[in-house]
């Protein structure tokens, strides 16, 4: 049976934590001027998943992933961090465990100074080589040629886990083992929808942590919820802040 909170109770008991996760979604970025990817408005309402962001697509037409990709980076570059993203860098300085679980791969936390950052989905300002596997930080907005190619000539992709790939397992296990030993785990404008990552507010609530919801409508991670912040990212996070007097 989950326990509600009215908010002041739980800053009480969140101010007492020793570890704290947390996990990101598309939404806490809506508000920097993102576009989500699902949903109303959504990024795959304008384009399909299957021509631009699937391995498939990228291992037959490189050049149209790469042309779609690099106006992603120009998108990510045009907006910027916003005040959730630096309440969750603040939130970090006041816990002795604190992981950030992102599925965003725009780079704002690490840009809002959050440290101890989780990357399920990778980071769109990294590339690797298709061929001898060499990763590095990549800024470029646009290439002489496409594909880009690595110095060994293989091919480049953007660092990040296109549909059909797998998630890194070494990011996937810091982020169970976070969420298998948190005693608070933030939920945070994410739809509920994309696995493996929705099934991590489930892993902390059966190792005994408490679920906080923040999101503008209920998700299937709501039952779950010990207390729900139907708000803006940016709100909520601002009031936690504000209540445990880290502004």
């Amino acid at each position: 049976m989950t326990m509600s909170y009215d908010f002041m109770d739980f800053i009480r008991e969140f101010s007492q934590a020793k570890s704290v996760a947390v996990l990101t979604g598309a939404g806490i970025s809506a508000e920097s001027g993102v576009p989500t990817f699902r949903g109303k408005g959504g990024i795959w309402e304008e384009i399909s998943i299957e021509e631009v962001a699937t391995i498939s697509a990228f291992e037959t037409n490189p050049v149209r992933v790469w042309e779609w990709f690099l106006d992603l980076r120009k998108t990510f570059k045009n907006c910027s961090p916003n005040s959730a993203h630096t309440s969750l860098a603040k939130l970090e300085e006041r816990f002795d465990d604190f992981t950030l679980i992102t599925q965003n791969i725009d780079n704002y936390h690490q840009e809002a100074g959050s440290r101890n950052v989780v990357e399920l989905h990778g980071n769109a300002w990294w590339s690797r080589c298709w061929s001898c596997g060499a990763r590095f930080e990549d800024k470029a907005l646009g290439f002489d040629s496409l594909p880009p190619r690595c110095d060994c000539g293989g091919r480049l992709k953007p660092d990040v886990v296109f549909f059909g790939e797998a998630l890194p397992i070494g990011e996937l296990e810091r982020a169970i083992q976070a969420a298998q030993r948190c005693e608070f785990m933030l939920v945070i404008g994410t739809s509920a929808i994309v696995a493996p990552a929705t099934s991590l507010p489930y892993c902390a609530y059966q190792s005994g942590g408490k679920i906080i919801e923040v999101n503008l409508e209920p998700t299937g991670h709501s039952s779950l919820a010990s207390l729900s912040l139907f708000e803006p990212a940016t709100k909520a996070l601002e009031r936690i802040v504000e209540a445990m007097g880290l502004d």
